[in-house]
């Protein structure tokens, strides 16, 4: 019964999709120490991650509570289907948000003064779809505050690389979530619910969510101007091209049977590749 109910935690707060964020989490730690960064703070950010991911997505379901309930397509998460109570979902996200506060008082004084504006974002993203299209981009945003939050608990101060990986996983999560509303555009514009595809139709809206992609990459080829980083890591960025390239083939305002591929799926493999790459090629100039 108490595996049972993990699972269903799993389910409510989609743990499946850490790895959106993790990969440049960790990405942001190398980096910023420039091999291996100390246990104690890789352990903290680690609990960090887990905590405010799990809390915004506890939040998120929450708060879309009877949103979720009128959409065909999300009936059947375990909130509206009543598997998990209100105050269960709102326990979960409590837990998220004290582990994340833990987390940044065991880092360093920066970690600490940017706690409030990261909360705020956290939970403030769920109810920007009540009023602006541009709710892709802070979810993006608040996505992005993984590899800058990473950074700054390592170094405690800021940098230009990582606002640069801040912005790399801005617009790439912004550009598939746009892929992913793409099957909501009736119902949301029925509920006057707002999003990119609901407001400017399919076919513009999989056009911005090309234009983001290749701002992701152009971001990312300029990440070695500022980092020691080479020709590894540019191998990498050829996959991930790739990548995208594949996913933006496969759907198209006539042919939306595979966005959930297009947008989870294929999107599931660019961080664990930036990540793998990055590492090759940070320890690979160390190894010789």
């Amino acid at each position: 019964m108490v595996w049972n109910k993990i699972k269903i935690y799993g389910e409510l707060v989609m743990f499946r999709h850490t790895i959106f964020a993790l990969p440049f989490a960790l990405m942001g730690a190398f980096l910023a120490a420039g091999g291996w960064p100390p246990f104690s703070n890789l352990f903290w950010i680690l609990v960090a991650m887990v905590g405010a991911r799990n809390a915004a997505n506890a939040l998120n379901r929450l708060i879309d509570w009877k949103i979720d309930l009128k959409n065909p397509r999300t009936a059947s998460r375990p909130l509206p289907q009543g598997k998990v109570k209100p105050l269960e979902v709102l326990l979960l996200s409590l837990v998220g948000l004290g582990l994340l506060t833990l987390s940044a008082f065991q880092l360093n004084e920066l970690c600490v003064k940017m706690l409030p504006l990261v909360v705020v974002i956290l939970v403030g993203y769920s109810y920007t779809k009540r009023f602006t299209w541009a709710c892709h981009l802070v979810l993006g945003l608040a996505i992005g505050l993984a590899p800058l939050g990473a950074w700054i608990a390592v170094t405690g101060e800021l940098a230009l690389a990582p606002f640069l990986l801040f912005l790399v996983v801005a617009l790439w999560i912004a550009g598939f979530d746009i892929i992913y509303a793409t099957q909501d555009v009736d119902f949301d514009r029925r509920e006057k619910i707002h999003a990119i595809p609901a407001r400017f139709g399919i076919d513009k809206a999989l056009s911005i969510a090309k234009i983001f992609h290749l701002i992701t990459l152009i971001l990312l080829a300029l990440l070695p101007m500022l980092l020691p980083l080479g020709y590894i890591y540019y191998l990498g960025l050829l996959v991930v091209a790739g990548l995208f390239l594949y996913e933006h083939r496969i759907v198209s305002p006539d042919n939306l049977t595979r966005v959930k591929v297009a947008s989870y799926h294929i999107n599931e493999l660019v961080g664990i590749i930036v990540l793998t790459f990055t590492l090759l090629d940070l320890f690979w100039i160390k190894i010789w």
